[in-house]
């Protein structure tokens, strides 16, 4: 059990005295230097007045080492985002982290993608990855990088890197921007994405190539969403003349069209 050090460390990241968290919690400084010690093992009503306090699920300061745990990890708790919490049962973002404790943005290339679909939550299959650091990026948000194949996505150039920021609470998803997806049966997808969670059960998916008919992916079918923050290409993307455009408009406007008859027909 982990309270006593998580407490411990919660207090002194925030630079809080044992004065002022004993205040908070009406209690006494001793008595708060015993728990911090493990000298006294605090009862039921303890332990919600400290999952209050630092808004972390009662589980998570029992059961998980958050010394162990990087800056953006603490602060999606800090943030209400108990990602490491379902159920009975525990998941911890697998990640890596640098020297100095930040996370790394781990690189999955087009090779590595396959192995990601059942290896995305195994942290021995995610410290094989290569990392690197993007500076202009926040340490407090978690980044990973995946290669883009094919033509799909164009004018993004088939083999270009697109970073995501990791997204926790799927209905946050905006519709009409781009995220990269990890589904159970295609792998990972880097699409625009309507969300339709709420009302559907469903993301729907679009490709940038007008080409390419838009489809919904069930919210069951899904492991990972990732919010597109920025790519990485060797190549300048593709410059679209007017009848381009207008084509790829025109095929937008037919799938969603094909859409709305389905509808009507059910």
């Amino acid at each position: 059990m982990y309270f006593s050090a998580n407490i411990k460390h919660l207090r002194k990241r925030s630079k809080r005295t044992q004065e002022d968290v004993a205040f908070a919690l009406k209690t006494k400084r001793s008595t708060l230097n015993n728990y911090e010690n493990g000298a006294t093992v605090p009862n039921a009503t303890v332990l919600l007045a400290f999952s209050d306090y630092y808004k972390i699920a009662i589980d998570t300061l029992l059961r998980i080492d958050l010394c162990n745990l990087s800056e953006y990890q603490l602060s999606e708790l800090e943030r209400g985002n108990d990602v490491y919490i379902r159920g009975t049962g525990l998941r911890v973002l697998a990640t890596t982290v640098n020297n100095s404790n930040d996370d790394n943005i781990e690189l999955v290339n087009e090779k590595a993608k396959a192995g990601y679909v059942t290896g995305y939550a195994d942290p021995e299959y995610i410290k094989e990855l290569p990392v690197f650091q993007l500076p202009f990026l926040s340490a407090s948000r978690k980044y990973r990088t995946f290669q883009i194949s094919g033509d799909s996505m164009l004018p993004l150039p088939d083999g270009s890197w697109v970073t995501g920021e990791f997204v926790t609470d799927w209905h946050t998803i905006v519709s009409g921007r781009p995220y990269i997806i990890l589904t159970l049966n295609d792998g990972v997808v880097f699409k625009i994405a309507d969300n339709l969670i709420r009302s559907e059960g469903v993301l729907r998916l679009y490709s940038l190539n007008s080409f390419y008919e838009p489809y919904d992916l069930h919210a069951g079918d899904i492991r990972e969403i990732w919010r597109f923050v920025n790519f990485i290409s060797t190549e300048l993307p593709s410059t679209e003349t007017g009848d381009e455009a207008t084509r790829r408009i025109v095929a937008a406007l037919k799938g969603e069209l094909e859409m709305i008859r389905r509808k009507l027909e059910k």
